[in-house]
């Protein structure tokens, strides 16, 4: 089932200053050229303020602080709200997927902590969830690992907005 992710206005957020950002990912690529080697690099960031709100941003560039700053920037444009269960974990079970990828997301007890890789932790970190339980399929691209957490995320439904669907009282 294709959910359409809902990308936050960055105004909507109160104090933007609050938003923290975690560097996932640097990669460098170099185009030969008659006179040698030309190198770029591509980086891949994590932005969120800890508290449901979560976002990733990819920037290029042909030095490193330039491709840092420019996914930082591209951050702020793809936050995502992410319900957040009272134990820090989430409502319930979810499978994303992204190209490649595939992750399983479950929810965990309190004192479990974040089993995941390095790029599903940095979201989940982000996002404010600080149990839960993963496993990922495929590819280990550390990008499509990201889309497709963030896509599980967003498949996420609270019991008070499942029960307004519905049409149901709890």
């Amino acid at each position: 089932m294709k959910h359409k992710t809902e990308y936050i206005d960055t105004m909507e957020v109160e104090g933007m200053g609050d938003l923290t950002e975690t560097l996932v990912k640097i990669n460098r690529s170099a185009a030969v050229v008659k006179g040698g080697r030309r190198f770029s690099f591509s980086s891949l960031s994590v932005i969120g303020n800890r508290e449901g709100i979560v976002g990733y941003g990819f920037g290029k560039a042909r030095q490193v602080p330039n491709a840092i700053e420019k996914a930082a920037k591209d951050g702020r444009k793809h936050l995502q709200r992410v319900p957040v269960s009272k134990g820090g974990s989430i409502p319930h079970e979810v499978i994303g997927r992204y190209c490649g990828a595939q992750i399983l997301m479950i929810p965990a007890s309190s004192g479990t902590g974040i089993i995941a890789c390095s790029s599903v932790r940095a979201v989940c970190e982000m996002a404010g969830i600080t149990n839960i339980l993963t496993k990922s399929y495929g590819s280990t691209n550390p990008i499509n690992l990201v889309k497709a957490t963030l896509a599980a995320l967003a498949q996420l439904r609270t019991r008070e907005q499942v029960a307004s669907l519905r049409g149901v009282e709890l």
